[in-house]
């Protein structure tokens, strides 16, 4: 950390003069040079250079392809954006494949199917592969601060988060016995040589061995947390760097989970295309040839509130629908009280006694929708069914599309990629919900009324980024974000209550119907 804020701090007083061109402005220019040169030194960047070329040009060569790699525009100058990208906290692995992995990007525009199979090379190279498809993991310690339980779901999760998209399988070793990976958490040098030693909050927060030698190696004194609201999240660094443990180089994919700098939680799936060729090219597809549905990275920002004491190994028929133990892209309910689940390409039906019917491929009724809509809702006048993707919308009426096409609905004024949609009965108009903003509809869907948006605070007490929100019989809205549902009382507009949709609404479809019991 001292050596990162040393870099910014001698930066600072540059940045208005510009950055670092091929005439440093005197000694703190030649010190901060010499600085982003060891880094760049340190991440692969300057071994990748020819070794005759003059070093101005080796420099220059270097901070390109850094640039490249980090998304920044790429002039071959420690400018401001540069300086900056090198502060940041990131993966303690080397990118030594970048510019390879740039010129098969580029290729793959062009080739095709041939560029395809040639990067899979990128991936094999540096650390082979294991040579079985089942491995055993081993946690050997973890951060004080943070619950045992959680943070032992928390890495689970991360295993699964491959096996889900490749032929691989994990189980957790005992811990007197050998194990293939072992994660590890340690403060400063211990001993994978000073470039690998651990500074503290921010720097390098971990990095990893290729196969076979298995390890992940994380800084204990970071500010680890198991929630979005604070800390770094163990969650994305743990799932990161178990993928160079399967032997896995950076990806130079915009958003993918192995990129150089960690990945944020979001509404997109974890794992970028990139990802799932990268691990598949290895290892092969999961059993039956294709890619599991993969869930939204939403879905792990809060693994401190799970149970661990969640009752396992249930028959599968008492598991209840899938949308129960995960979470869902968009929920809405018609006039007669029946509930539309959706999740990836399907949806479920819960009736008002809680029975479901399902999954149901979304095509078979709404010819034309896309997977993974990512907000839905019913008009309650007319019973048309309203979703929202991206800049695009649908209408149907019944199972035929009002619109006969999709809407670009961004010309309108409403929102991209929205949270959550609503028809709210006293306005008899629709609503959508993104981020701290909500947008009130014109008839017909494709309009925002005259000053809107306006912030989530006229909702008194509903957070930020809902996956779902709906009408209540009695006046008040349910709103759903992850495992959680907020009940906003219609004549305070206030939010009443709270807790764990799947346990405490049995109308959700969720609770055992032999047992009367919740699932959760």
């Amino acid at each position: 950390m001292a050596a990162r804020a040393g870099l910014l701090l001698r930066a600072l007083p540059l940045l208005l003069w510009g950055g670092l061109g091929a005439r440093p402005p005197g000694r703190a220019g030649r010190e901060l040079r010499r600085e982003a040169e060891a880094f760049l030194e340190r991440y692969g960047y300057l071994s990748e250079q020819a070794p005759g070329a003059p070093s101005s040009t080796r420099l220059s060569n270097a901070i390109r392809e850094f640039q490249w790699v980090a998304q920044l525009p790429i002039s071959g100058v420690l400018d401001p954006a540069t300086l900056h990208q090198m502060t940041l906290p990131r993966c303690g692995v080397a990118d030594t494949d970048g510019q390879a992995a740039r010129t098969e990007r580029v290729s793959a525009l062009f080739a095709g199917r041939r560029a395809k199979m040639r990067r899979k090379k990128r991936f094999a190279k540096q650390g082979n592969k294991w040579y079985k498809q089942h491995l055993s993991y081993r946690l050997v310690n973890w951060p004080q601060h943070l619950p045992e339980p959680a943070v032992r779901g928390a890495v689970r999760a991360a295993f699964q988060l491959w096996s889900n998209v490749s032929a691989l399988e994990f189980w957790e070793a005992p811990a007197t016995g050998p194990a293939d990976i072992r994660l590890t958490f340690y403060q400063g040098d211990h001993n994978d040589g000073l470039s690998n030693a651990f500074d503290g909050p921010g720097g390098a927060l971990a990095h990893a061995f290729l196969p076979r030698r298995g390890e992940a190696h994380f800084d204990r004194d970071e500010r680890w947390s198991l929630s979005r609201r604070r800390g770094r999240n163990l969650f994305v660094v743990l799932a990161h760097e178990i993928g160079h443990t399967l032997g896995l180089a950076h990806s130079p994919a915009p958003r993918a989970l192995m990129a150089p700098y960690y990945k944020r939680l979001g509404r997109d799936a974890l794992l970028s295309w990139d990802d799932v060729l990268a691990v598949q090219s290895l290892y092969g597809k999961p059993q039956g040839g294709s890619v599991a549905t993969q869930l939204p990275g939403k879905l792990f920002t809060d693994f401190e509130a799970w149970d661990p004491h969640r009752s396992q190994g249930r028959r599968s028929e008492t598991q209840g629908p899938k949308y129960c133990h995960s979470s869902f892209d968009a929920i809405t309910v018609d006039r007669q009280r029946r509930l539309y689940v959706f999740q990836g390409s399907h949806y479920w039906e819960v009736g008002a006694d809680g029975n479901v019917s399902g999954p149901h491929p979304l095509q078979e009724r709404w010819a034309g929708l896309p997977p993974h809509i990512e907000a839905a809702a019913v008009s309650l006048e007319n019973g048309d069914f309203f979703f929202f993707k991206g800049s695009r919308c649908w209408r149907f009426r019944g199972r035929e599309p009002v619109w006969g096409s999709p809407q670009l609905c961004r010309a309108g004024g409403l929102p991209r990629h929205p949270d959550a949609a609503l028809f709210f009965p006293p306005l008899s108009r629709l609503v959508l919900f993104k981020g701290a903003r909500y947008y009130v509809l014109a008839p017909g869907g494709l309009q925002v009324e005259p000053y809107y948006p306006r912030g989530l605070q006229d909702w008194g007490g509903v957070p930020e980024e809902v996956s779902g929100a709906l009408p209540q019989p009695d006046g008040s809205v349910i709103f759903f974000r992850d495992d959680r549902y907020w009940r906003l009382d219609q004549p305070t507009r206030r939010v009443t209550a709270s807790g764990r949709w799947a346990a405490e609404l049995p109308w959700m479809g969720c609770w055992h119907v032999n047992s009367g019991g919740a699932l959760f």
